[in-house]
């Protein structure tokens, strides 16, 4: 069954004290576009996930978002930097003693000072968090098929719905087009003989060039090609593969097929069923830009 290459999803894990979370939404796009975003201190785990999504995502552009969460108290160690503090308080003295002004330094000021305390941080199990990353991005991709394969449900029933009644068109269409060949060449027959009532012609070099114009109007070809291309949709519409680029294409075949038959057959009757036909494939196009 299709797929539609819109959807959400997200899915969490925990590793090392911290809480993952995955994100990911997906909008339509003619190729596949992963554009993740993830902290800088596990930027490493960005293939991995990319390498998920792509097993998961053959069409659209999907945005993924990685977010981590402290669960527990760090257990990092605070190491003031004594000589660089110095510098800062010599220089602060200097300053005051310059300029006239009272100063009394206080321990405390120095927490505003740039890098005068430094944070040692325990060091990660990096094959852990990637662990939970993995996870995390599992369960969001889950998530997110699931509500583009609900989206498909909705996609083919409206697009197989559409593609019968341009199949009934058709057929009507062809059950026209005898009467369309007829009724041509027995105009042309009847304003050939008016023409040439009082010159001296030959029957058969007539007959001859009236079924010549008369196969002008014959689209028995037309509806041949345009019922194989609705038999090959119908088979789409039931792929598991992604099919929407190769529908694109046929979509626009079958334009091709129905604008031929609209200017062959000459028609008032079959010209306003053609206007029908062009209108479902019409919408067939506009849904078909949201399969994957």
């Amino acid at each position: 069954m299709i797929k539609s290459m819109t959807g959400y999803g997200s899915g969490s894990a925990d590793a090392a004290g911290k809480s993952f979370t995955v994100e990911i939404r997906c909008v339509n796009h003619r190729y596949s576009d992963f554009n993740i975003k993830c902290p800088r201190a596990y930027a490493f785990a960005e293939d991995e996930i990319k390498k998920l999504a792509a097993g998961i995502i053959a069409r659209g552009k999907a945005d993924i978002f990685v977010t981590v969460e402290n669960k527990e108290v760090s257990g990092g160690i605070v190491r003031p930097d004594v000589e660089l503090a110095r510098g800062y308080h010599d220089g602060l003295m200097l300053l005051a003693e310059e300029l006239g002004l009272s100063y009394e330094p206080r321990a405390v000021d120095f927490l505003r000072v740039p890098d005068v305390f430094v944070v040692d941080k325990a060091e990660e199990d990096s094959e852990v968090i990637l662990d939970a990353i993995r996870e995390a991005a599992s369960a969001a991709l889950a998530g997110f098929d699931a509500m583009r394969a609900a989206e498909g449900e909705r996609l083919y029933a409206d697009m197989s719905g559409r593609l019968e009644a341009v199949a009934k068109l058709t057929d009507r269409i062809e059950d026209r087009a005898p009467s369309i060949v007829k009724e041509y060449r027995e105009r042309m027959e009847s304003r050939m003989r008016q023409i040439m009532e009082e010159v001296p012609y030959d029957e058969s070099r007539l007959l001859s060039e009236v079924a010549i114009f008369s196969d002008r109007v014959n689209v028995n070809e037309e509806i041949v090609r345009l019922k194989s291309h609705i038999s090959q949709m119908r088979k789409m519409l039931k792929s598991v593969e992604p099919v929407g680029r190769k529908m694109d294409f046929l979509i626009q075949e079958m334009n091709r097929e129905i604008n031929t038959v609209g200017s062959k057959s000459n028609d008032l009757e079959t010209a306003k069923i053609v206007i029908d036909v062009k209108a479902e494939i019409e919408k067939l196009r506009e849904q078909c830009q949201n399969v994957e």
